[in-house]
């Protein structure tokens, strides 16, 4: 019957206008330092059994393949592509970024504080000197690095020391040095906004070091990591995804109209 059919078109339609708010939001986001694109990944629903493979019939053949009817299809879930965005020369002192693997730590207040990860470098100076990232809520970098009020001017060094010129010293004083987290399964980090990530026990814990040493990429200042969002592959997967949505709603403006004809038999 095709009470199947709407079932199913349904939950294509459910489905792809998740799929449609993913790439939306990609695509908002495509001038948005250091954000990594998602996308949604789809599997289908359980399948109505109607004919077993392999079963025999009275002459002693046997079926060669089944009789399936799905159910329809859902998202399973969105998978965040850390592919290294193109550097944006800034020439600004405080912003950095990984050039490679690695996130820079913060030091946020969820109900009690917690570190959250980011691959976001525009790094700013709070009233304290302390350096603090560049979003809505200025968290801490952790570990703190702490600028001196008459400092003249910052140099990061690619494996992360800060080091400044302080007046009459001649020697670049280090004040601080910057450590970056990698994630055996990057793809598990929870997303809470702020271009900011969470561990949980999907993503494993974070191995902790120094920035161009082992798995870890070196740090660019003066650079930041552009959003790595491709608008036209984004548009080209808009554009399957409205065709696919418009095809789904025929579907369900075919099986309305098989249902019609059928509750029309019993005036004949």
């Amino acid at each position: 019957m095709a009470i199947a059919a709407l079932h199913s078109a349904s939950s294509g339609l459910s489905a792809l206008s998740t799929s449609i708010d993913v790439i939306a939001n990609n695509l908002a986001n495509s001038n948005n330092a250091g954000f990594k694109a998602s996308r949604a990944n789809f599997e289908d629903l359980l399948y109505e059994e109607k004919m077993q493979p392999g079963v025999e019939n009275e002459n002693g053949d046997q079926r060669p393949a089944g009789l399936y009817v799905g159910l329809g299809t859902r998202v399973s879930n969105t998978q965040i592509d850390f592919k290294t965005g193109s550097p944006q020369t800034t020439d600004r002192k405080l912003d950095v970024m990984v050039d490679g693997n690695g996130f820079f730590q913060v030091n946020i207040t969820r109900g009690q504080e917690t570190t959250a990860f980011t691959r976001s470098g525009n790094f700013f100076m709070n009233s304290e000197g302390d350096l603090v990232l560049g979003n809505s809520n200025g968290p801490r970098l952790e570990p703190n690095i702490n600028i001196p009020a008459d400092a003249e001017d910052v140099t990061i060094s690619n494996d992360g020391r800060v080091l400044v010129s302080l007046p009459g010293e001649a020697e670049l004083q280090e004040v601080g040095q910057m450590e970056v987290a990698n994630f055996i399964n990057p793809h598990g980090l929870k997303q809470i906004g702020g271009n900011l990530y969470l561990e949980s026990s999907a993503s494993g814990p974070p191995t902790v070091g120094n920035p161009n040493t082992d798995n870890f990429g070196a740090l660019l200042q003066g650079s930041l990591e552009a959003s790595n969002v491709d608008p036209v592959v984004e548009l080209v997967e808009l554009i399957k995804a409205q065709r696919a949505f418009e095809m789904n709603s025929q579907s369900i403006q075919a099986a309305d109209s098989t249902l019609e004809v059928i509750s029309n038999l019993r005036r004949f």
